[in-house]
């Protein structure tokens, strides 16, 4: 489904990825973990289209993605969330999923600014991801989590092939993080492709299918979550014992 090949990417002197290389399969969950300043949100804005590589492809379903604006990532099927939650206060949590998912282009304003279709696809996402109920609630009042949860309906809502989901996990509590969990997991069993960045090393062992380590910039290691665990360089130079704990 996707691949990424010699990826690099230079802020100044700093070489933020360097020639990273790893394949995301079809209908898998794959992880993308290592340290903090490994590189992963920035080959994540490499691969979404937010940066533009140095050198490097980024290859989604055959086609060469990279170079390409994020709007025309997006309609090739790639859909992301980010670690900061997008959020337009003063509208409701319905308002929100449609502001941030129309595709209707300058015609659009011609149109009436909500369309039943728009609505009753965004009630759709939202009642799978059980928060129906605040539909109408302004975002202002939304909980951390909750606010994570919008993201994650306003990406559903275009229907993408693959998912990049950008620490799910972070500063939601056990409760929330176990239903995120769940949706994930069921989309992924529906066909979705799922690439994610996670700190959670006990939820990126028990949901991904593949996982690709990270550090300095580099992939050093990558496989099967009983690969990654056992390998001694992920262990000893990078991650430590919280992976082996996990």
């Amino acid at each position: 489904m996707l691949e990424i090949r010699n990826l690099s990417k230079s802020f100044g002197g700093i070489r933020a990825v360097d020639n990273c290389s790893f394949t995301v399969e079809r209908d898998s969950i794959t992880a993308l973990i290592g340290p903090n300043g490994a590189g992963k949100t920035t080959a994540f804005n490499l691969i979404s289209g937010t940066l533009r590589a140095d050198s490097g492809e980024v290859l989604l379903e055959g086609e060469n993605i990279e170079g390409l604006h994020p709007h025309q990532i997006t309609r090739r099927g790639m859909g992301r969330t980010f670690q900061i939650t997008r959020t337009f206060e003063d509208l409701t949590v319905l308002e929100n999923l449609i502001v941030q998912s129309q595709k209707r282009g300058r015609f659009g304003m011609f149109g009436r600014a909500v369309t039943v279709a728009e609505e009753g696809r965004a009630m759709e996402v939202l009642d799978f991801l059980n928060i129906g109920r605040l539909a109408h609630e302004e975002a202002r009042n939304l909980s951390y989590g909750q606010k994570k949860l919008m993201d994650f309906a306003a990406l559903l809502i275009l229907e993408p092939k693959i998912i990049l989901l950008d620490e799910p996990a972070g500063g939601v509590n056990p409760t929330l993080l176990e239903s995120i969990v769940g949706h994930i997991e069921e989309l992924n069993q529906r066909g979705m492709t799922v690439l994610i960045v996670e700190h959670n090393m006990e939820l990126v062992m028990s949901i991904s299918h593949k996982v690709v380590v990270m550090a300095y910039g580099s992939v050093i290691a990558q496989g099967n979550p009983e690969t990654v665990q056992s390998d001694p360089t992920v262990l000893e130079a990078y991650l430590g014992g919280a992976l082996e704990d996990a």
